[in-house]
């Protein structure tokens, strides 16, 4: 005997997501999950959203402890390759290296800043 599933309501506000798959939605979930959830990305994300002036490398270092460099320099050189940090180096001894957020960097911060707005709003006190 065949049993028909009930599709699920759609939310009133579900047309933000038109066009889109289920899907695609999944995939884009997953990569911006595997991204934020890597250890130390918020750590680095969100000293960079107070501020405007670049952070360099030193002072990342310095902030984040219990970071290994080889962790904090994988994590710097992923944001910068999702176009998420901008990376300026200098020629200058000793060799300065400085990173600030990108535009696509900000959003990112407003958009985990609203979420944290959420669930402070929804927690349990």
């Amino acid at each position: 005997m065949e049993t028909k599933r009930k599709s699920l309501p759609m939310h009133q506000n579900a047309c933000a997501f038109d066009g889109y798959s289920v899907t695609k939605l999944l995939k884009e979930t997953s990569t911006i999950r595997s991204l934020l959830t890597k250890r130390a990305t918020l750590e680095i994300l969100f000293p960079l959203c107070c501020t405007t002036e670049p952070v360099r490398h030193k002072q990342f270092k310095q902030s984040l402890k219990g970071i290994s460099s080889k962790t904090l320099a994988t994590r710097l050189s992923e944001l910068v390759s999702e176009g998420i940090l901008e990376r300026r180096t200098f020629t200058e001894i000793p060799p300065r290296v400085e990173y600030n957020l990108t535009k696509k960097g900000q959003e990112l911060i407003e958009s985990i800043t609203d979420l944290l707005e959420w669930m402070q709003k929804w927690s349990k006190k």
